[in-house]
């Protein structure tokens, strides 16, 4: 039985996770091995490892790597806690594969440990662009520390070979988390109102904006001009979902209670509202605005319109449902009203969704088995797109 090693470090990873996690640990042919890391263990992120251990997952491992600053200093000290930690926990577990999702600095982290002691890694969400955060450099570096990757898109799989990976090793899978969209029994309107303690009985929007980390010192400034351009929508309810443990990501969860406090009624905000009550507060609402990739990737598969704030997504395909705006109040607004006007939700309301219609999970097993059937050779050749043509 091969050891199959999956790495968590956020709420949203894991949700995307999830349905691989699940069929891994009910095969015959694989163990699970479930490390779990990063923001799952702060309290000051929720504690969310806990939610992991209800959905009845075994966690083989907690590697505590988050420091008590979000600056970026404190950030790089947390990576190089998180290197040493990981090839620790790598010599004891002794896993066959790693499977790891994005860009997350922790992420790199562990993937350098594993590259190190040669463990062969399959990375989910390769090619992909995000031209505002330093994850761009940390996705592109985990590609070409892996083995065999899983894109979205087909445009992603190409990027992938022109980094130089050898293309019968790149497979367009699609996008993990619409599987879960699609799979999943999402509560109803009125149960989601009663297990968030919050009426939604007007037009609200979900909110999510996460500190744009290739700039300097403008998160506050970005997400006050979004604050208060919500402010111009007195009939339009908020649910807040908190920033990452990213640089300043701090600064704008403060501002995130700061504004609950003095709108109650309007706002709500969520350290981790889970999978299943995020997606049904998604299927419900009538936009979803800030800059997370879920706006871009998932909101589509609903029909409804994502207002995408800023570069830190700016280089993602995406689809004709989603409005893109520069971080200023008048242009928030704008988009905002442009997402609520009639005409516009009816054109989107059924949308195709670029990255895919989910069955994820499955194809993703089906060639990780074929792939530890024999032992890896994990010495790679540079593909030469331009030699090969």
């Amino acid at each position: 039985m091969k050891k199959v090693c999956i790495i968590t470090g956020t709420r949203a990873e894991y949700g995307l996770l999830k349905p691989l996690i699940t069929k891994i640990e009910k095969d015959d042919d694989l163990e699970l091995q479930l490390i779990v890391t990063g923001m799952h263990l702060s309290p000051e992120f929720g504690l969310t490892y806990k939610e992991i251990e209800e959905d009845g997952f075994n966690i083989t491992e907690k590697i505590e790597i988050l420091l008590s600053s979000d600056s970026s200093v404190g950030i790089s000290k947390s990576m190089g806690l998180a290197m040493v930690s990981f090839s620790e926990c790598f010599a004891r577990i002794k896993s066959d594969l790693v499977i790891v999702l994005g860009d997350r600095y922790e992420i790199f982290s562990a993937v350098s440990a594993a590259s190190v002691m040669r463990i062969p890694i399959a990375h989910l969400h390769g090619g992909e662009t995000t031209e505002g955060a330093f994850d761009e450099a940390f996705r592109h570096s985990i590609t070409k520390m892996s083995f065999l990757h899983f894109t979205s898109t087909e445009e992603y799989r190409n990027r992938v070979i022109q980094l130089g990976e050898d293309p019968s090793r790149v497979l367009n899978v699609g996008a993990i988390g619409i599987e879960s969209i699609k799979t999943l029994d999402l509560l109803s309107r009125t149960e989601l109102e009663e297990s968030i303690g919050f009426q939604l009985n007007s037009k609200y929007a979900l909110v999510t904006f996460h500190p744009v980390t290739l700039e300097n010192h403008c998160s506050q400034t970005q997400f006050q001009n979004l604050l208060d351009a919500l402010d111009h929508f007195s009939d339009l309810k908020i649910i807040f979902t908190k920033a990452n443990a990213d640089t300043d990501g701090r600064i704008i969860n403060k501002m995130i209670d700061n504004y609950v406090d003095n709108n109650r009624g309007k706002a709500i905000a969520f350290t981790s509202m889970g999978q299943l009550r995020y997606l049904s507060a998604m299927k419900y609402s009538n936009l979803v605005v800030g800059n997370s990739s879920s706006g871009i990737l998932e909101t589509p598969s609903f029909g409804i319109p994502t207002v995408n704030i800023g570069d830190r997504q700016r280089g993602r395909i995406q689809s004709h449902s989603v409005i893109n705006c520069e971080p200023t109040k008048l242009d928030i607004v704008n988009s905002i009203k442009k997402s609520l006007e009639k005409g516009f939700v009816d054109r989107i309301r059924n949308i195709r969704n670029p990255y895919g219609s989910g069955n994820v999970s499955e194809k993703i097993i089906n060639e990780v088995k074929n792939l530890l059937t024999h032992p890896v050779d994990l010495k790679k050749s540079f593909y030469n797109t331009e030699l090969e043509r």
